[in-house]
Formats: structure tokens, C-alpha cells, sequence
């Protein structure tokens, strides 16, 4: 199906605005197309978002602005000072707060006729569906492969539409997925990426202000779902790059290949976010930042690598340590100019990546080779907090 399909209108129409309401949202009951009932049908709509980080932040202060009524929040995590650059819903005063209270008190700057419920807890296999059984409509803006897979098929299994956005450095992604009425994420994603193929956000960055632009086509979505008014990207994935400011979209169909969701499942363990064979090399041979303090304070002779990329090396490095990305070590470009005769200890941003690249070294003969738990973010953590963290 193409993304000219006319859909319904998700929500039926609220009783009434009452006078401050219509005095509230006056510029939108102006335009004939959202008029007096677009605004009662998005009243009358219960909202859920994953996650208030960067995409939720603005996904969330323009859905309360727009109007919709209740608004739900999926999120666990704290506020922490790299997310301010992007994540516009918290301020220097939230830093450390619960980032699911912290939003909820700016929306109601925004917007006190919006009703907030919070959940605060990771989305999963268990509590999905029962979470999303009282919303209208879900906004998935999550960074990870295993619950992008979960959100998409407890939406499948309910039958609810969902708008979905993904970014990372300088490009956007947005689609609509509603399995009623056209494709859902595995028509487009069938299988996930291979573990570590993909970097996220936190290892490769991501343009603060390709949030708002995102976010916003997100929210734009929700409300021509809810409302029932324009064209959807249903059946379209629209592709935004913020370095050459070009929107493309291509279509997507429904793939009669896919298999048909029937149950939630492992996502973890679908989406394999650590190979095995990283888990294999890690499980034994992992040390902590404080016990490669001890390391160095003993004179223990060892090559400390750091397999993250130039311009991490740049923000912050431990004194001592050589940069060799991890792509040189898996494809055996670097291999030769590892010492043989002394320990190799790898290390990375949080212990992702050097347990890839310490599997690599362990089939290539490297057997006493050891990586950094919590890599340099635990040593600035643990060991040396004048250092500064991303």
C-alpha cells in the first residue's frame, strides 16, 4: 500500500473544548482542515512515547503543545550532562533526576491540561503489551535494535499504528508502521544488523538539532493519524541529511515473506546486541578500570590498546595507551604490529567494542589477551574522575 492511503481518524472527538482550551489551541482550530473536531479527537487521545531522550524530548513538548490529551512515558534512565545538548525536555537543574519526572514537570509548563502517566521501567517482553493496551498510539524513538523489534511487534499484536524515528551524526529516518493497513518494521528490517555493525548514538554521535527535526515529522505524523487528515508516511520511509538538507522517501511494501508476529519473544537474544564469540572472549578474561590501575601501579608489563575511534582518542584517553580502532584489529590490518611478548589489554568507550576486537585476537593466537570492563568512561568513573566523560 502507498502512503495515499486515507486513513480514519484514530480517535473519536472529546464532548467539548472548554473556553481555555479554545483560547489555548485558537491557531489550530483556525485551519479547516484541524478545526473544533481535530482538536477534540487529539483531547481525546492517549499518547505513548518510548523513551525522553533525544527524539522523545521534542516528540513530547510538541504533542503536549499540539493538544493531546494524555500522554504516556516510557523511560528508566537519569538525566546526564551529555544529553542536554539534544534532549531539550530536561535543563541543567534536572541533571542526575529521573528523566521520566523531569519530562513530566515540563510538560506541565507546556501544557497543564495534558494528563502524564509515567513508567518508569525497561520496556520489555513481559510488560509491553500491558503497557500499550490503554494508548492510541505509540512514538518509538529508541536507539537499539532489540527494542525497536519488541515495540513494533506488541504494536503488530494489538493491532495499533506507531510512528517510528531513528537517527545518527547528521541523518533521520521516519516511518509510520500499522500491520491493519499496510507494512510494519520487518517489512523494511526483517533481520537485525550483525552485533557491533552498527554503532549507536553513544559510539558514533548524533547532531542535536536532528532531534527537533525528526522529533517534530514524528509529531506531525501522530497528529494526521489521530486527526485522520493528509497523507501518512504509511507505506513510505522518509530519509532526511541534514549536511546536503535533502528529504527523500521511498516506499516500502508489505514483504509476503515476512513471518507473521504471533508472540513477543527474546529480543536480546534476537538482535544478539553482543556476538556470541564477544561474549565467549569476555567472559573470562575481563578486567576492571581499578584493576588496570593496580596494573600499572605494580610495573606489570602489557600493551594497553584503545580500539575506539580518532576523534574519541581526542576527547579522552588513558595516559599510556595506544589507538588502534577496532576495524583494523578485526580485518588483521593491525595484527602485525601487535607485541608478541608481552600481555595485550584492550580497552574502548564502555566495553562493547573491545570485546569484539578481543575475540579477534583471541582466534588470532593473542590467548592471554584481556579488555576493560566499563572501558574509559569506568576509568574516568573509578579511577581518574578529572577526566572528562561523553
Amino acid at each position: 500500500m502507498s502512503g495515499a492511503t486515507t486513513l480514519p481518524p484514530l480517535v473519536e472527538p472529546a464532548a467539548e473544548l472548554t473556553k481555555d482550551e479554545v483560547a489555548r489551541y485558537s491557531r489550530h482550530l483556525i485551519i479547516p482542515d484541524v478545526g473544533m473536531d481535530g482538536q477534540k479527537r487529539l483531547k481525546n487521545a492517549k499518547v505513548l512515547v518510548i523513551g525522553a531522550g533525544g527524539l522523545g524530548s521534542p516528540a513530547l513538548l510538541y504533542l503536549a503543545a499540539a493538544g493531546v490529551g494524555t500522554l504516556g512515558i516510557v523511560e528508566f534512565d537519569e538525566v546526564d550532562e551529555s544529553n542536554l545538548h539534544r534532549q531539550i525536555i530536561h535543563g541543567q537543574s534536572d541533571l542526575g533526576r529521573s528523566k521520566a519526572e523531569s519530562a513530566r514537570d515540563s510538560i506541565a509548563d507546556v501544557n497543564p491540561f495534558v494528563e502524564v502517566h509515567l513508567h518508569q521501567t525497561h520496556l520489555t517482553s513481559d510488560n509491553a503489551l500491558d503497557i500499550f493496551a490503554d494508548y492510541d498510539l505509540i512514538l518509538d524513538g529508541t536507539d537499539n535494535f532489540a527494542t525497536r523489534y519488541l515495540v513494533n511487534d506488541a504494536a503488530v499484536l494489538l493491532g495499533k499504528p506507531y510512528v517510528w524515528g531513528s537517527i545518527f551524526r547528521f541523518e533521520g529516518q521516519v516511518s509510520v508502521f500499522w500491520d491493519k493497513h499496510g507494512p510494519h518494521y520487518r517489512d523494511l528490517y526483517p533481520e537485525p544488523p550483525p552485533p557491533g555493525m552498527v554503532p549507536s548514538c553513544a559510539e558514533g554521535g548524533v547532531l542535536g538539532v536532528l532531534c527537533a527535526s525528526i522529533g517534530s515529522i514524528m509529531v506531525n505524523e501522530a497528529i494526521k493519524l489521530i486527526t485522520g487528515i493528509g497523507e501518512t508516511l504509511l507505506g513510505r520511509l522518509m530519509i532526511y541529511d541534514a549536511l546536503e538538507m535533502n528529504y527523500r522517501t521511498v516506499k516500502i511494501r508489505k514483504d509476503p515473506n515476512t513471518e507473521p508476529v504471533t508472540e513477543l519473544i527474546d529480543y536480546e537474544a534476537f538482535c544478539g546486541v553482543v556476538s556470541d564469540d564477544a561474549q565467549q572472549a569476555a567472559a573470562g578474561s575481563t578486567i576492571t578500570p581499578v584493576e588496570l590501575k593496580e596494573k600499572f601501579d605494580r610495573g606489570d608489563k602489557f600493551e594497553l590498546i584503545d580500539v575506539r575511534e580518532p576523534h574519541e582518542y581526542e576527547i579522552v584517553k588513558i595516559d599510556g595507551s595506544t589507538l588502534i580502532p577496532k576495524d583494523k584489529i578485526l580485518s588483521g590490518e593491525a595484527l602485525a604490529d601487535l607485541p608478541q611478548d608481552k600481555q595485550i589489554v584492550l580497552h574502548c568507550k564502555s566495553g562493547g567494542r573491545s570485546a569484539e576486537a578481543l575475540a579477534a585476537l583471541h582466534k588470532a593466537g593473542f590467548g592471554d589477551a584481556v579488555h576493560v570492563g566499563g572501558g574509559v568512561l569506568g576509568w574516568a568513573n573509578q579511577v581518574d574522575e578529572s577526566l572528562p566523560t561523553y
